[in-house]
């Protein structure tokens, strides 16, 4: 999700000691490694596909088990009110890092990372663009993951925060934006005078609205087409890109869009369309130049060819997913 600024504060604030008394209850055999086996990066499932444990982005989202013994997580994010995806504990290890990226995939284009760090430290540092900030215990926190990000724990033990990954409804984009424009709401003053702080409350049953439906069997034309015509503007942006070769990623993905309009306009999500969808999604992967970086994105100096292929083509088919679409 693209922001205005790399970091936005939002106004709210937790109860630092009843996280760590909920996150104390772990332990190490609990955490899974990094999908990616990045070291120094582990993770406990608070939402995730089927509440397994699991990485998992696409699928009905429900609590884990982990999270049923976490009453004060609950509470939170029932108070944020807004549909989770998933969502987890995640630790940094002392000396680790999470390496530089930016995040290209489906799930990231419609949702945002909320940030709440429940052990840290002044020497967590958290770079996004040309920005960094330390995030202190119990603050909340989002930023611009198609900016180039990172983060390193130079303290002498583990850095955990809780992670909650929502799409975000009018009103939590509305308190985004106002904050992101207004640079006086810093630490102090006003912004300190509309924190809202959440105190824990024993026994207090919530209810958690997670995602039932977040992914399509098949991406609807208007989405595909809306897509790829913001990947071309922002190639064509780039004035170190070929023009020409500009113009052939603009007709590949024109033609993509314009053949999967008409394929879905006779087929829906119905199984009949599944290998003529396929044949669609081969026919762009086949004409993809091999070099990745064969054009370049103005905004994040990303290269074309992985975005369109996770964004897009990895994204538009999801055919194991019909019958959940129908009663």
């Amino acid at each position: 999700m693209e922001l205005v600024k790399p970091f936005v504060r939002l106004p709210f604030r937790f109860d630092v000691e009843r996280l760590q008394l909920e996150l104390a209850q772990f332990d190490n055999a609990i955490w899974m490694s990094h999908p990616n086996r990045i070291q120094g990066n582990s993770a406990i499932p608070l939402v995730s596909l089927n509440g397994d444990d699991n990485d998992d982005f696409s699928g009905e989202m429900i609590s884990t088990p982990h999270l049923d013994r976490c009453e004060y997580i609950q509470q939170i994010m029932s108070h944020l009110d807004e549909v989770i995806a998933r969502s987890r504990l995640m630790k940094l290890a002392a000396g680790a890092e999470v390496t530089p990226h930016v995040d290209f995939n489906y799930h990231w284009y419609h949702r945002v990372r909320i940030h709440i760090p429940i052990v840290t430290d002044p020497r967590v540092t958290f770079y996004c663009g040309d920005d960094q900030v330390n995030m202190r215990e119990g603050e909340c926190w989002i930023f611009d993951s198609w900016r180039l990000h990172k983060v390193v724990n130079d303290a002498d033990f583990d850095r955990t925060h809780l992670v909650i990954d929502t799409a975000g409804s009018s009103r939590f984009w509305r308190l985004v934006e106002r904050l992101a424009v207004d640079e006086s709401r810093g630490y102090d003053g006003d912004f300190e005078q509309q924190v809202d702080y959440l105190s824990y409350q024993e026994n207090k049953k919530v209810l958690i609205k997670t995602e039932r439906f977040n992914v399509a069997p098949v991406m609807a034309p208007g989405e595909l087409e809306a897509i790829a015509n913001e990947l071309i503007t922002d190639v064509a942006n780039n004035p170190d890109n070929n023009p020409a070769l500009v113009l052939e990623y603009k007709g590949l993905l024109r033609d993509l869009a314009k053949d999967w309009r008409e394929v879905y306009s006779l087929h829906g999500y119905r199984a009949s369309g599944t290998e003529l969808y396929r044949k669609l999604l081969n026919r762009t992967v086949a004409n993809l130049r091999p070099n990745p970086r064969a054009l370049v994105t103005s905004s994040n100096n990303v290269g074309i060819n992985p975005i369109i292929m996770q964004r897009i083509l990895r994204a538009a088919l999801n055919a194991e997913h019909t019958s959940r679409f129908f009663d």
